[in-house]
């Protein structure tokens, strides 16, 4: 599909994305979205907000996802490397509770595509790194819920880095059997 090419996962509806980069002495130049080579892929997204974070080594920020209002995210690192997590929260699936990770770089420009009903995080593995996604619904931080990231049932292969470095919220966050979320 022109200059993306999209990779199913083990859990439906999650894509890792290649995104063809031009490059030459000047530097590079690519598309990071493309609605019509997205909806070509069956992923019909109306993204209406994009974010953009920046993490030291060892931040792991989530699992998190909004309870009334999920987000479907179209993830990528402009600087340095995550580990990108999305973990399955659809009460239906055959995959329920079940997750997915891949290592996103500026070296390798992949995406990640996370539809809603699932839980969101990452950690950083390289020294520095900056982090932007787009969503399709708005975030409503009263609407916020969370996992623990180390949740043994949904168990979690986060590589070594060290110390890891979570904010207060995400320290008190449930597991996924105390959590009964479920969308």
């Amino acid at each position: 599909m022109g200059n993306f090419t999209f990779h199913k996962t083990k859990l439906e509806g999650v894509y890792v994305i290649d995104v063809k980069s031009y490059g030459d002495n000047r530097g590079y130049f690519l598309e990071t979205y493309k609605k019509s080579d997205f909806d070509a892929a069956g992923l019909n997204y109306a993204f209406v907000q994009d974010n953009q974070s920046s993490s030291r080594k060892g931040v792991l920020r989530g699992l998190h996802f909004q309870k009334t209002y999920p987000q479907a995210k179209l993830v990528r690192v402009l600087k340095g490397e995550v580990f990108d997590v999305a973990v399955d929260l659809r009460k239906d699936s055959k995959t329920y509770g079940q997750w997915v990770g891949v290592l996103l770089s500026e070296e390798n420009k992949k995406q990640f595509m996370i539809p809603r009903g699932f839980a969101h995080g990452f950690l950083v593995v390289s020294d520095y790194a900056e982090f932007a996604y787009k969503c399709d619904e708005f975030y409503h931080p009263e609407d916020e819920g969370g996992l623990m990231y180390n949740d043994p049932a949904i168990g979690i292969e986060w590589p070594n880095v060290g110390e890891i470095i979570l904010s207060e919220k995400d320290k008190k966050h449930p597991l996924l059997e105390e959590s009964k979320i479920s969308f």
